[in-house]
Order: C-alpha cells, then structure tokens, then sequence
C-alpha cells in the first residue's frame, strides 16, 4: 500500500497485499517543549511503519489525555486536537495491525489503570505468547476493566492490563515483573502520568533509538524520527533493556539477557532508507544488496529501473556495480495515498497505472534490468513486465535484491498466507515464466546478510530460512485474530466479547501452520 509519505510498496494493484508494515512508536520527556507537536512530527516521520491508525497521549503530571483515531498521522491530528494536549510527557503511536483487527477499539496508545494512577503504551511488535499472558491476566484480575472489557483484542491491550500491578509495586517494578513474561517481538514505549518507559524484547527484533533533545529525551521507532524533532541521536535501546526517564532524570535495567536476532528485513525494504540500525545506514545497506546482487545475476541490459520508490537503492547500487546506465523508467504519482473509492471497472484493468505510468520514450526498444525489494504474491510484477512490454521494452530482466520469501513472520510483519507466497510452491524459472519476464535473479542469504554488515548470527532471516528464533506456541495459539475467534483466550474469559463488529476473518499465519471508549484519564478524542 501507499504510505503517508507518499512512497510506494507492493501494492500497486488495486486491492492487492504487500508485506504490511510493523508499527511506528515515539516517546518524549521534554518540560518546555510543546510535545504533542513533537510527537506529531515524529508520527509523521515514522508513518510508513503503520497506516491504519494513530494516537498521542500526554500526561502535565497529574492527569493522561489521548487523542486518536483511524486514519493517517495528518488526517487524525490537526492544530485544535494538538493544543488540545498538554503537558511534558508524550507517547505516540501509529498502527499497522499485526494482533487485533483494525478498528477504533484497537487503535493505540491502550489506557489501563495502576495500582497509584494510568498508564498509556505503545507497541510495535508481536508477541507469540498471547494466549498465555491473557490467561495470567484472568488469573491475576478475574473482574476484567480497561481497553480488554471493552472490545480491544490485541496483545497490547493485554500487557496494558498486566501493568495494573499492586499498591505494594511501582509501575517500573511491575514492568520489572512483567516484562520477562513476554515472548516475541516488542517495542514498548509509556508512562504514568510522571514518568516515561521504554522497552526492548531481548533479541531486539524491532529498532527502538534514544535521543536528546536541549530539554529533554526522545525515543523512537527509527533515527529518521529523531532527524525530524531536532534529537541527537544516543544510542540504541538495548535488547532486554528498560529505561525510564523523568524529573531525576535517565536510569536504565536489564530485565533479561541479550540474544539479538534483529530483523534482516528492517534493511531489506521496512525502515527509511535515512535511518541507522545498528550502526548500518539502511540507504547504503540496500545499495550495496545492489551491487552484490549485480555481481551474482549479470545480465546484457540497456538501463536499469527501479520498482519506484522501494527498488531505488539497490537499483543504484547494480547500476554502479555492472556499469549499465541507471535510469527513471516509471513515472510515480506522487499523491497516491489510501484511497476509499474502489476503481471503476475500466480504471482496474489498468491497474498499475493508478500509481505507475512508464516513460515510453525511454523505455522503447530497451533491455530492461527492474529491480525490486521483493516479490510477495507476483501479481505486481507480472502487471510491471507487461505494462514495461506495452510501452516497447525489448527484454524486461527482473531483478530483487532479497532471497525468495517462503515463510510467515510472527514477529510484527504480515505478509500473505504461505499458501500465497509464490516462491513457496515454485522454483525461480516458474517464478520467472509465471511473471513472464525474460530472467529473474534473486538475491542471496549471504549476499543480503553480508550487505547489512551485521553478523549471521545477530538477525533474524525467518521469512527467507523458515528458522525462527524466538519459539513459536502450536498453531492454535497463533494468527492475527487469536483474541477474536471463536473459542480464542479471550472469547473463553467470562464477561468478556470480541469488539463489536469485528469478523475475525482468516488467520495467514494459522492457515500455514496447519468507534468505543478512549479508557481512562481526561480523554480528548474527537467525535
């Protein structure tokens, strides 16, 4: 789908899935500072890691409000909802739903109660111990309240309401207890109406970076965020690491030891090509996937193009590395967005050129090298090879600079069902003829790896190897919707519904293996 920002993934096909992005979380402690608006931006900066909701709480030091809704960063939030929230605390988030359906109920920031005031969170992540953590929950707080008495039916919903803890605990105390609990992916940023948290899981799948502000601290999903509000970047937050920051000002525990298994395809095509991970720009990760790429699959071409905007990098990077001339074949529309109104018949014939239209006069009587991230289904790519065909290509020589994608991820990303994936059930000459491109070259596991700079050892590359590194529960326990279906943990809790008007619809992960209450404080959500 189309980002915020404008830029393209996989779907350039009326109504077809790409790999949907993890979420965008932003947390700021900065007295003086205006940190709605801050956060605001920070949103905006991370908008493509979510574009199904947004949401930004605020705490002044005595009371948390909230504002959020479906809907981009700039449609929830204009300059009235912004003033609307003061205070020297802020926690943001901005959605692409990876447990929970997308509705209102599951939008974050979650509002819960503790034990001395409110606690709002964000996530960005998936956890794979659900099913157990709902239980705990019913068995610690048997008469249910909060975001999971009222329809929310994501694991952070559940978190949320594990943080409840007792009078005898401190909401960090409490996260000290809970924290270790929690299997999978997660990034967590919240605070109480005094102090602002954050939290890593300890393989560190998802990047979460702290920053300084003149004023203040600032943690975020990616550097580009902390580019955007003025922050310098620190460091980042390590795996099994909690920092929590307020008047005293920073400290920091380890809540479990660091096995880190970050993952690969955060380089491959997730974050802003200007944000670092682990000390690898991802910009010149992906250029240098190109050149590798270029060195294992040569092939006699005129110009190589890009898949606007996710191929550009690695595009660049075979460019410089076979010597053939770079070129801006496709011209993109710089103003797709989501759009609600479905394509007359006609206009999805036409498909692709909603979004993408090729430069015939540079195009014709070319041999084409296309280079992409990465091909999830291969309907995008079959309609790109046959447009590039129409508008007078020679060849078209498909190019993509990732390993073919075999498998599920359960740790915040979802791609299509595995049944879907097309390199599960074919070889890459079938790859190539189903798409009806005159070569098809992927990139290799180690020539990606080696583009990241980061040892084999420290990612996570279960979405190409099937090889996942934080244990999965049995099937039944798994898929999007677990909190939705019929006879889930939370359809079995007593008094507790899935959110009205929520279809469970299939789980991808599952098949494979075998508007409501804004919750606590003042809120300020509009209507």
């Amino acid at each position: 789908m189309a980002g915020g920002d404008g830029l393209l993934s996989h779907d350039l096909l009326p109504g077809e899935k790409g790999p949907q992005d993890a979420c965008g979380v932003f947390g700021v402690w900065a007295p003086g500072e205006e940190v709605a608006k801050l956060s605001y931006f920070g949103l905006y900066a991370l908008q493509h890691r979510g574009q199904e909701s947004a949401g930004i709480a605020t705490s002044d030091g005595t009371k948390i409000l909230i504002y959020k809704d479906m809907g981009l960063v700039s449609q929830v939030f204009n300059e009235n909802a912004l003033n609307s929230l003061p205070g020297h605390i802020a926690v943001g988030h901005t959605r692409y739903s990876t447990t929970g359906a997308s509705s209102w109920q599951n939008a974050q920031p979650t509002l819960g109660r503790t034990a001395s005031g409110t606690v709002a969170l964000g996530h960005n992540g998936n956890l794979t111990n659900t099913a157990e953590l709902m239980q705990l929950v019913h068995d610690r707080y048997p008469e249910l309240d909060g975001e999971l008495a009222r329809g929310n039916t994501t694991d952070t919903a559940v978190v949320t309401a594990l943080l409840t803890g007792d009078l005898d605990h401190t909401l960090e105390a409490t996260s000290l207890e809970v924290l270790p609990r929690l299997r999978g992916a997660f990034c967590l940023v919240y605070m109480d109406e005094h102090t602002l948290y954050a939290a890593r899981d300890p393989q560190g799948v998802r990047p979460l970076v702290l920053g300084r502000l003149e004023r203040g601290w600032v943690v975020a999903s990616e550097t580009a965020a902390l580019d955007i509000v003025g922050a310098s970047f620190v460091r980042e937050v390590e795996p099994g690491e909690l920092i929590a920051i307020d008047e005293n000002g920073l400290r920091t525990q380890r809540f479990a030891a660091e096995k880190r298994a970050g993952c690969v395809f955060e380089y491959v095509y997730l974050a802003r090509p200007d944000t670092t991970i682990a000390g690898r720009g991802v910009y010149e990760a992906r250029v240098e996937m190109g050149r590798r790429l270029a060195r294992e699959h040569a092939v006699d071409a005129d110009l190589v193009i890009p898949t606007p905007e996710s191929g550009t990098p690695a595009a660049i990077g075979y460019a410089q590395a076979s010597g053939i001339p770079f070129g801006q074949g496709l011209v993109k529309n710089s103003y797709v967005g989501r759009t609600f109104i479905q394509p007359s018949q006609t206009i999805r014939q036409r498909g692709i050129k909603l979004k993408l239209n090729p430069l015939k006069e540079v195009i014709k009587g070319k041999r084409l090298i296309v280079v992409d991230d990465s091909i999830v289904r291969g309907n995008t790519q079959r309609a790109l090879v046959s447009m590039l065909r129409e508008a007078g290509a020679a060849e078209v020589h498909v190019r993509i600079s990732s390993p073919p994608i075999t498998w599920p991820c359960f740790y915040g990303i979802d791609f299509a069902s595995r049944a879907e994936l097309i390199a599960t059930g074919l070889g890459v000459d079938e790859v190539r003829q189903s798409i009806g491109a005159d070569s098809l070259g992927y990139l290799s596991e180690d020539g990606m790896i080696a583009a990241t700079e980061q040892p084999r050892e420290r990612l996570c590359t279960a979405c190409f190897t099937g090889v996942y590194p934080i244990e999965l529960p049995d099937a039944h326990h798994q898929g999007k919707n677990l909190l939705e279906r019929p006879g889930g943990p939370e359809s079995a809790a007593d008094g507790v519904a899935a959110a009205d008007g929520c279809d469970p619809g299939p789980d991808s992960e599952l098949e494979v293996l075998v508007q409501g209450q804004a919750g606590f404080g003042d809120p300020a959500r509009k209507e």
